[in-house]
């Protein structure tokens, strides 16, 4: 196992101060600047299961509220909502600096049969055909400023490999449909519950650059503001994270300074373990010193 691999699982291994509150690290994860979503997405979900024993994550929705500062940890306050026959539901709140900076709701569900159907996985190549992250980053690495090209160039714990991946400064437009596959080999042998907090962390990566795309544009360029708003999840079948996944993303809507983005999660073998829906900001800026200021 990797030291980013075992830092992840540790980060997510959230420690308890008194019954329903949690501390979790603030450092480390996908961004050194800010927390990456969902690092914070993850924890919270953590910090509910701590408190319901025998069943399963279905659903989750977030807001979020003020960016994370990775140089304090996180405080995780649960509110047990609901404890039902069959569904129990669960209120968690992060602060920072005595404020919120996200709010999640989850709700579990005893295991029960029923009816079965879902859509076909796309037909992509698999992750065999594409570059891995560090190998796609490597051609960019004397375009990013000195000061951020540690934090871009440093290893990450999921393996991410984008189909038909764009140019990063100089992006042509494109389909908002997009695909990459993702995986986290360190994932194998974890509980049920580690495997859904590792794809919550995961599912918040490429998500919002869906509706960057019809525009030509990518976070890498001068003049683009962008942030996650909410996001939520569904959880559909058992998860092995340790196993490549395909990401099939989209993004059916961009107005108002905003962007709607959407994620299915399929197996390799096929099968929609989850699905992914996130509101961003989208805000066009002039960035300071720029020349055109005249």
């Amino acid at each position: 196992m990797t030291d980013v691999a075992r830092q992840l699982l540790e980060l997510l291994d959230i420690e308890q101060l008194e019954v329903d509150l949690f501390r979790g690290i603030g450092s480390g994860g996908e961004t050194t600047t800010r927390i990456f979503g969902g690092h914070v997405i993850a924890q919270a979900l953590m910090a509910a299961y701590r408190t319901v024993p025998d069943r399963t994550c279905h659903s989750l929705h977030a807001y979020f509220m003020r960016p994370g500062d990775p140089s304090i940890p996180v405080i995780y306050q649960v509110d047990r909502a609901r404890d039902g026959g069959s569904f129990t539901t669960r209120s968690v709140i992060a602060i920072q600096h005595g404020k919120q900076i996200l709010n999640l709701s989850a709700s579990f569900h005893v295991e029960e049969e029923g009816w079965d159907y879902q859509h076909d996985m796309p037909d992509v190549k698999g992750p065999e055909h594409w570059l891995d992250r560090p190998d796609l980053r490597e051609p960019y690495i004397d375009r990013i400023p000195e000061k951020h090209r540690a934090d871009f160039v440093r290893e990450r714990p999921i393996e991410i490999r984008e189909v038909e991946p764009r140019d990063l400064f100089n992006p042509e437009k494109a389909a908002d449909r997009n695909y990459l596959w993702f995986r986290m080999q360190a994932a194998q042998g974890q509980s049920p519950v580690m495997q859904h907090c590792l794809l919550a962390y995961a599912s918040d990566m490429n998500l919002l650059g869906s509706s960057l795309r019809p525009h030509g544009l990518t976070w890498f360029q001068r003049g683009v503001m962008s942030a996650s708003l909410d996001h939520a999840m569904w959880f559909h079948a058992p998860i092995d994270f340790s196993e490549w996944h395909l990401y099939d993303l989209d993004a059916p809507y961009t107005g108002g300074a905003r962007g709607f983005n959407r994620g299915l999660i399929y197996t390799q073998s096929g099968k929609l373990v989850a699905s992914v829906a996130q509101e961003g900001l989208m805000r066009p800026y002039k960035p300071k010193g720029d020349a055109s200021d005249g």
